[in-house]
């Protein structure tokens, strides 16, 4: 017997209550993290890109080497499914995550990494809770650059969107022990700006948004539509190579993701960036999602508190 009142999740055909989702220990996520996954959200209850976010799914899994077993028009009308069985449980200011991971299935110890059984699907809603970046909105967090370095292109392209987060957790912890407010900046190898844990990196200056390009960091859809935000702001932008000097001399800097949208920064390493409040470059962007969702942010976050 299930309670009407628990949220679904899809798992490999099946929409199971989440108390009953199970995968085996022996499942290529867990001993091998041979898993890509993607986040999106709704926003007033209807899935914000989704088809864009499947489609990066499927090269992920296409790089990755994972055969899902069903295509992406499949994928598309089942995550519609879950997530409309799962509104009825949902508050009509709420909004909710979909995320999807996917792996090889079963991997039992060996010497052959290849896929050997069918992929296990995972599809979840959970809550969009956006207390833990309300307060940043208004005062901005303070944006910190790690010990830790991207994993370089050539070992692991950071546009396969992959499940371990093993590294960026790592990368938090450390910047976490400098202010309990830091968000983490990550360079590469050579110092030039990556991404930061599951966002992309954004500076103001002199009126140009600028963003490192997907060469080292995560190619975001967020990101992606913070530049057709601008350009329907016209608000002048370019995709290049920025530097801690550049965040250190910035008018503003602020950080892209699917659950926040932006968050601004407002200092750097310790150093205030610009005068040090949220800047009017990332309020109007912040301005241009509400125009294109129908969802003041903002106010969404501070609803929660």
């Amino acid at each position: 017997m299930t309670d009407n009142n628990e949220r679904l999740v899809y798992l490999s055909g099946q929409f199971v209550p989440e108390s009953q989702a199970k995968i085996s220990i022996f499942d290529a996520a867990v001993n091998l993290g041979h898993c890509v996954t993607d986040s999106s959200r709704t926003f007033r209850h209807k899935a914000f890109k989704l088809k864009a976010h499947i489609a990066r799914l499927y090269q992920s899994l296409k790089v990755a080497r994972i055969d899902a077993g069903i295509d992406p028009d499949e994928m598309y009308r089942v995550t519609e499914e879950l997530l409309e069985r799962n509104l009825q449980l949902y508050d009509a200011s709420d909004d909710c995550w979909i995320v999807h991971n996917v792996s090889a299935g079963m991997s039992p110890m060996g010497p052959n990494p290849e896929q050997s059984s069918s992929a296990t699907i995972m599809i979840a809603n959970q809550p969009l809770i956006l207390t833990g970046w309300q307060k940043y909105y208004h005062v901005g967090c303070h944006a910190v650059t790690p010990f830790s370095r991207q994993i370089p292109s050539q070992s692991l392209d950071a546009r396969i969107k992959n499940r371990s987060r093993m590294f960026h957790t790592l990368a938090e912890q450390e910047v976490k022990l400098v202010d309990p407010d830091a968000q983490s900046v990550i360079l590469d190898t050579d110092g030039f700006v990556a991404e930061n844990k599951g966002g992309n990196v954004f500076i103001v200056k002199d009126g140009v948004v600028k963003t490192p390009t997907s060469v080292n960091g995560l190619a975001g859809i967020t990101r992606e539509t913070t530049l057709e935000i601008c350009q329907t702001q016209e608000i002048p932008f370019e995709e290049t190579r920025l530097l801690p000097y550049d965040l250190y001399t910035a008018d503003e800097v602020f950080f892209t993701s699917t659950p926040y949208c932006l968050m601004p920064a407002t200092k750097f390493n310790g150093l205030p960036v610009g005068d040090g409040t949220v800047g009017p470059i990332a309020k109007q962007i912040l301005q241009g999602w509400q125009e294109l969702t129908g969802v003041n942010i903002v106010e969404q976050a501070d609803s929660q508190i």
